[in-house]
């Protein structure tokens, strides 16, 4: 959706942008969407987690109000966000993303766009301004996950002359 009522646009933004994020690591292994190719903890299945817990965060937490043990989830504002167990599978981390987003979607609808709420960190916040605020952080991760996905599809083995490159290099698919 492109026009029509600011709600809705903004929400399928969002809804837009999670769903880009999901597919910067859907089809991957369970090795590569571990696999440490920058010096931070980012990684294809890291990124999903971290989104998980940053809706939890704003609307379980900062929204709903609820306590960390009333989440479904990790929901403290930290590096934590981004640890992934050895046993957890990529699918169930997506699950996971997917169903907090879900969660998001109730707890938003229960406010209308120009509610606002004190944040420590930000200051008087509208649900508006949350929003578009997670639809910023999900754009921004799923281009960290794009670069990922480059890495893992198509490594680079050599680094051929820039014209050579801009011919022949793909850019991931989104």
């Amino acid at each position: 959706m492109t026009n029509g009522a600011e709600r809705a646009i903004i929400e399928n933004m969002l809804d837009r942008n999670r769903e880009a994020l999901i597919e910067t690591a859907r089809g991957l292994s369970e090795a590569d969407a571990r696999r440490r190719l920058v010096a931070s903890l980012t990684t294809p299945i890291s990124l999903i987690k971290h989104a998980a817990a940053a809706e939890r965060i704003w609307f379980q937490r900062f929204w709903a109000g609820l306590a960390e043990s009333e989440c479904d989830g990790y929901s403290n504002r930290d590096e934590g966000t981004f640890a992934v167990a050895d046993d957890e599978l990529l699918a169930d981390v997506i699950a996971e993303f997917e169903r907090a987003s879900e969660r998001s979607r109730a707890i938003a609808a229960r406010f209308d766009l120009d509610d606002t709420k004190e944040n420590p960190r930000e200051g008087t916040v509208s649900m508006r301004w949350t929003l578009l605020a997670m639809s910023e952080e999900f754009a921004r991760h799923a281009g960290h996950g794009d670069i990922l996905r480059e890495q893992i599809d198509q490594p680079v083995t050599g680094r051929p002359e820039p014209s050579v490159a801009a011919a022949t290099t793909k850019p991931h698919r989104r």
